[in-house]
């Protein structure tokens, strides 16, 4: 058996020009979380992470009252977030509009519609077709939960959502509703083995204290 800890990474930097690294606040909420899987006795058997710098550095901020070494982390592309801009760039080759990129309502129910549109195969030349996604998710899934005992793993909030949905055996269009609801550096649980695995948490936020 295998327990899989779905660590969603630290906000990251919106509507900045790089949006792969942690905000101030994203480095606070990864020392946050560190402390409080501490303060449970949390002791994973091997990390996996994304190829991403927010994963890295959401994991090196949760890394020292864990005794963690980030270096012995092992790097899954497979965890790695769909390419958002890519998709937008895709579905609005004219571009956003400066309220929709900057009004964050509004810039997440357009993320909805289109992501939605893109798992129905109605975006032309997207940069991943969401079979492969899903494919390359999945696979990541299948490896991680194959080590066996208790697995630490940080990605993000698509990538933890499709694996969540497709345990609860949901058609693909509740990835982005969980999605939507995921906040940053939560953790949410998956245990079971190669064969068949169960939703044991959902979004768990005890040492956030409001934050999102």
């Amino acid at each position: 058996m295998s327990e899989l800890v779905l660590a969603r990474h630290g906000q990251a930097s919106f509507g900045s020009d790089d949006y792969d690294r942690l905000s101030p606040l994203g480095h606070e909420q990864a020392r946050r979380l560190g402390d409080e899987l501490a303060a449970s006795g949390f002791s994973p058997d091997c990390i996996f992470i994304g190829a991403q710098r927010r994963h890295r550095e959401t994991l090196e901020g949760m890394a020292p009252t864990l005794k963690l070494d980030p270096a012995q982390a092992t790097v899954l592309e497979g965890l790695n977030e769909f390419d958002v801009t890519g998709l937008l760039n895709a579905r609005f080759p004219d571009g956003l509009t400066h309220e929709e990129r900057n009004d964050r309502g509004l810039y997440f129910r357009l993320m909805r519609e289109m992501v939605i549109a893109w798992q129905n195969d109605e975006i032309d030349g997207p940069p991943e077709l969401f079979s492969a996604f899903t494919e390359r998710v999945l696979s990541a899934r299948s490896t991680m939960i194959s080590k066996g005992g208790t697995v630490l793993v940080v990605s993000s909030g698509g990538a933890i959502s499709r694996m969540l949905a497709d345990v609860m055996q949901a058609p693909p269009v509740q990835m982005i509703l969980l999605q939507l609801q995921l906040k940053n550096c939560v953790v949410s649980r998956l245990v079971g083995r190669d064969d068949i695995q169960y939703l044991h948490s959902f979004n768990e936020t005890p040492h956030l204290q409001g934050q999102v």
